[in-house]
C-alpha cells in the first residue's frame, strides 16, 4: 500500500490534505485491497495535485480504474464552484467525449455464433478503423458546424437513426453551449472526413452475448435478456477533439498567469469557469462532444444496416439502451452541504451514473436509475449497471468507465505479440479483426485490470448496481 493514504472503509481510501503541496480538499479513492497493488504513485500524486485547484468542492475523486494520465488521473472526478472554480482540459482529456453505447438485437447467441466471422469481416470492411481511418462523409465547413451544434439530432435528421436513439443518449446526444467560433481551422480540417470512424487505441466495436443477468427487474426495463446478442461501440471525437484540447491548453497555459493561479503541474492549465478563456474552452469542448455523439450514432446506423442485410432483422428492432460520455466537463446541480449548487463537474475516464428520480435521465429509466456501461477488454466481460442515490451523494453521480490499464501501450507492445493475442482469443471463441497486430498487443486483456474486480468495487461501494454481464464474441479494433 502507498504511504500516506488513510483507510475510510473496505472500499474507500483518503488522500489527506497535506499529502502534497497546497491541497484545498482531501482526495478520495474507491478501490479494493486486491486492486491496491495496481495503484500507481504517480496517479495518486495527480489526484492530490487536482485537489489544489481553486474552487474544488468536497473531494478530488478517483474510481477503481484509476491510472496515470495527463493532468488529472484517468478515472478522476472533480467538481468546481461556479463562483471561484476553474475548468481544465486536463480534467477532460484529449479524446473529448470518448464514450460508449450499447445496442440490443433480437438475435440469440446460439443462432448468431456460427455467423460471427462473416459479421465481423463485413463490419470491419464497412466501418473505417485505425489512426488514419476516413469515412464516406465529406463535410464542408457549414455541415461540420451543424454537426458540432446539433450532435445526434443532425445525423438522425438525415436518416441515420430514429427518434428513440436521441432519447436514450446522455444529454439527448447534444450538449448545449457549443459554439464553432472557438474551434480552430486545423480542428475543422481534422474533423471533416472522420465522422463514422472508430479511430485507434482502446476504441472498438464489439459484438457481445448477454452472459448473466443479476437484476431481472432492471434488465427488463433496459431491454436485455440472457443469451441476447448486443453491440457495444466505444469511440470519441477523433482528431477534432484532440486538436480542440491541444489548442485550448495552449491558451489556458497563458491564462493561468493572468489569473494568478498557482499550479503544482503545468498539465493542470485552467481558467475560471466564468472567464472568457474558460467559456471559450467549454464552447469548443461541447462542439467536440456533439461530434463524438454524432460519430457513435453514425457507426450504430451503419451497424444496423449491416445486420439488416446479413440477418434479415428490422432496423427498428435494434434498440439503443444508452450512450454515456467518459471525458467531459458539465454544468450540473448537486447537493453540497444540504444545498443544491450548480457545479462544473469534470469526469476524465469516468462516467455519469445518475440515480433513480434524477431529472436528467430518460423517463424510461426514472425508476431504475440510468444505464451505466462498463466495457471489458476484448477477452473479458463487459457490464451493464444502473445509477444509484449513493453515487449522487458520494461522487457527484459518477462511477468508473472501464477496467483501467496496468501496462502502458509501449510496454504491452514490447512484452506481447498481436498474433498470439488473436490466436488466444480465437481459442476462447472470440473473433478479432484489427488494423494492425500492434493494436491487439496494446489492447490485450493482460494490459488491463480484470473487469470483475473493478465492478466489485463500484457495486460494493454502492456507486452502481450490477444489472447484467456480456461476454465478447467478436471485436473490431483500430
Amino acid at each position: 500500500m502507498l504511504e500516506g493514504l488513510k483507510r475510510i472503509n473496505e472500499y474507500e481510501w483518503e488522500v489527506p490534505v497535506g499529502y502534497t503541496g497546497n491541497m484545498r480538499v482531501p482526495g478520495r479513492i474507491f478501490i479494493s485491497e486486491k486492486l491496491m497493488g495496481t495503484l500507481e504513485g504517480g496517479a495518486v500524486q495527480q489526484l492530490a495535485n487536482t485537489a489544489t485547484l481553486p474552487g474544488i468542492v468536497k473531494y478530488s475523486l478517483a474510481m477503481p480504474d484509476i491510472h496515470w494520465g495527463y493532468g488529472f488521473p484517468i478515472g478522476g472526478v472533480a467538481a468546481f464552484s461556479m463562483d471561484d472554480g476553474v475548468i481544465s482540459p486536463g480534467g477532460v482529456g484529449f479524446d473529448i467525449n470518448c464514450g460508449v453505447r450499447l445496442m440490443t438485437t433480437p438475435l440469440h447467441s446460439d443462432d448468431f455464433t456460427p455467423k460471427i466471422q462473416k459479421a465481423i469481416n463485413v463490419l470491419f470492411s464497412e466501418i473505417p478503423a485505425g489512426v488514419g481511418g476516413k469515412s464516406g462523409f465529406r463535410l464542408d465547413r457549414k455541415e461540420l458546424s451543424e454537426v458540432m451544434t446539433g450532435g445526434v439530432s443532425w445525423v438522425i435528421e438525415r436518416g441515420y437513426g430514429i427518434k428513440e436513439d436521441m432519447e436514450h443518449c446522455e444529454d439527448s446526444g447534444r450538449m448545449m453551449g457549443a459554439d464553432p467560433v472557438y474551434v480552430s481551422d486545423k480542428a475543422f480540417t481534422r474533423g471533416k472526413n472522420q465522422l463514422m470512424t472508430l479511430g485507434s487505441g482502446n476504441h472498438f466495436l464489439e459484438i457481445q452475448a448477454v452472459d448473466e443477468i443479476f437484476d431481472e427487474e432492471t434488465a427488463k426495463i433496459f431491454g436485455v435478456r440472457e443469451g441476447q446478442i448486443c453491440v457495444m461501440i466505444h469511440c470519441g471525437s477523433r482528431g477534432l477533439g484532440h486538436q480542440v484540447c491541444t489548442d485550448h491548453i495552449n491558451t489556458l497555459e497563458k491564462a493561468v498567469k493572468r489569473y494568478g493561479i498557482s499550479l503544482p503541474d503545468r498539465q493542470l492549465a485552467c481558467a475560471p469557469v466564468t472567464s472568457d478563456e474558460g467559456g471559450a474552452y467549454f464552447a469548443a469542448m461541447a462542439c467536440s462532444a456533439n461530434y463524438a455523439w454524432a460519430n457513435r450514432q453514425a457507426i450504430m446506423h451503419k451497424t444496423r444496416k449491416i445486420f439488416e442485410s446479413l440477418f434479415g432483422i428490422a432496423y427498428e428492432d435494434m434498440h439503443l439502451v444508452y450512450d454515456v460520455a467518459h471525458n467531459i466537463a458539465k454544468m450540473e446541480e448537486h447537493d453540497v452541504g444540504g444545498k443544491m449548487e450548480k457545479l462544473c463537474v469534470h469526469r476524465k475516464g469516468a462516467t455519469r451514473c445518475f440515480g433513480p428520480g434524477s431529472s436528467e435521465i430518460p423517463l424510461k429509466y426514472k425508476s431504475s436509475g440510468q444505464p451505466v456501461i462498463i466495457p471489458g477488454s476484448m477477452g473479458t466481460r463487459s457490464y451493464l449497471l444502473k445509477g444509484t442515490k449513493t453515487a449522487m451523494e458520494k461522487t457527484f453521480g459518477s462511477t468508473c468507465h472501464g477496467s483501467g490499464r496496468v501496462l502502458s501501450r509501449s510496454r504491452a507492445k514490447k512484452e506481447l505479440k498481436g498474433t498470439d493475442i488473436r490466436e488466444e482469443l480465437f481459442r476462447e471463441g472470440i473473433y478479432v479483426k484489427a488494423s494492425h497486430d500492434s493494436a491487439l498487443a496494446e489492447e490485450a486483456p493482460q494490459s488491463y485490470k480484470e473487469s470483475r474486480d473493478v465492478i466489485e468495487v463500484v457495486s460494493s461501494a454502492g456507486l452502481a448496481g450490477v444489472v447484467a454481464a456480456m461476454r465478447p464474441v467478436g471485436v473490431i479494433k483500430g
